[in-house]
């Protein structure tokens, strides 16, 4: 098993990588210290180091900046003091998969042209992911508890309903779940429910052809054969009006759909993965929505836990949008004084994660050179 070691301040990043690559299939050791770092390259021989600044080049261990903020000349220096890639954060996944994959190469192939004997190049099978996933913060036990059920259920073809209060996060879990599935390669399609006018509703899902009414000067897919072999996300799926909700049904039911205007079906392969913060066996009661429907699209439930159930992640999610934000505004990271740490640990936050996030960047803007108590009683 190949080896990686991570050398990064943040405890979010370090965790989110560690994840990430142990995914993978790789062996992983973390640390934020650098002395740590230089100790632990002498006595463990790693495949390669990802850091987040340059350390003393160790003989035989190729590394990858990952920079906080980075610019041409940092990226230009780093490359010639011998570092085999230079990314900035946000991180995209697949590019550091395939910086270390290169990392690897380039090693295998040093040593050859030095004349040494080279073992057999191990083969790197990678889950290789069309998009950037978006991670799940967190390292309380019903975080790890939902990634487990997420990383259990994504391979297999059954639908799943996620939910959870708005601003918890039911869109990640989507991401994860499609990322991680057998379809990864083929599209990831959403529709918000509660965007769409009734009236359009049938024509955004089921698409139409061309004078099916007025505005249909031409034929026009709908989401379910965009979503063709790949996953359809209905996200407030509890919104929906009851006429889409049985046509719906029976796509599920017959693996087809019909356009609108149109008089032939046309078969679909398609994962739905449904999301509402509603609770629909109250919708049920009340004639909102349809237990049919309902049977269908909830073989396998997710729920997704408000952050007040897990208020320890807080510093981690906001140690992870503090270099979110920072890599987007072209800043450094701000540090968080330990009593302001607390007093967001001790907010309602009912608008759950985004709430979170909102404030974070507030406090980004608004602060000076660290996010003190005051800031946080004045701007949250």
């Amino acid at each position: 098993m190949r080896k990686v070691l991570i050398f990064e301040h943040s405890k979010s990043m370090r965790n989110v990588l560690r994840e990430r690559l142990e995914y993978e299939g790789f062996s992983v050791e973390t640390t934020e210290d650098r002395a740590v770092a230089l100790r632990l390259c002498g006595k463990n021989s790693f495949d390669v180091m990802v850091a987040e600044a340059e350390l003393e080049p160790h003989p035989g261990i190729p590394y990858i900046i990952l920079a906080s903020k980075g610019t041409i000349d940092s990226a230009v220096k780093a490359l010639k003091s011998g570092a085999s890639d230079y990314l900035t954060c946000p991180v995209d996944m697949n590019r550091l998969l395939e910086a270390i994959d290169d990392a690897f190469k380039k090693e295998s192939d040093g040593r050859a042209e030095a004349g040494k004997a080279v073992p057999a190049p191990k083969t790197v099978v990678r889950r290789v992911l069309p998009t950037v996933c978006p991670e799940i913060v967190g390292q309380s036990p019903i975080i790890c508890d939902l990634r487990h059920q997420i990383d259990k259920v994504a391979p297999c073809e059954a639908r799943v309903l996620i939910t959870g209060e708005s601003g918890t996060g039911k869109e990640l879990v989507v991401h994860r779940l499609h990322a991680r599935s057998n379809r990864r390669n083929a599209p990831l399609v959403e529709i918000n429910c509660a965007a769409i006018p009734t009236e359009l509703i049938e024509s955004e899902l089921f698409g139409h052809e061309k004078g099916a009414f007025t505005s249909a000067i031409r034929q026009r897919k709908g989401k379910f054969e965009q979503a063709d072999g790949g996953t359809l996300f209905l996200d407030e799926i509890g919104d929906m009006s009851l006429l889409a909700q049985a046509k719906v049904l029976r796509t599920l039911q017959e693996r087809k759909i019909c356009r609108v205007g149109g008089d032939k079906d046309i078969a679909v392969d398609v994962r739905v993965v449904a999301a509402t913060n509603k609770d629909l066996k109250k919708e049920i009661a009340k004639g909102n929505f349809r237990e049919d429907l309902y049977h269908r699209i909830a073989v396998i439930e997710l729920h997704v836990p408000p952050l007040r159930e897990h208020p320890d992640d807080i510093p981690l999610l906001a140690d992870w949008f503090i270099h979110q934000l920072s890599a987007e505004y072209g800043t450094l990271p701000k540090e968080i004084d330990p009593d302001a740490m607390e007093a967001l640990k001790k907010m309602e936050w009912t608008g759950n994660v985004r709430e979170l996030r909102n404030n974070i960047e507030r406090l980004m803007v608004l602060s000076e050179k660290r996010i003190t108590l005051y800031d946080v009683k004045k701007y949250c």
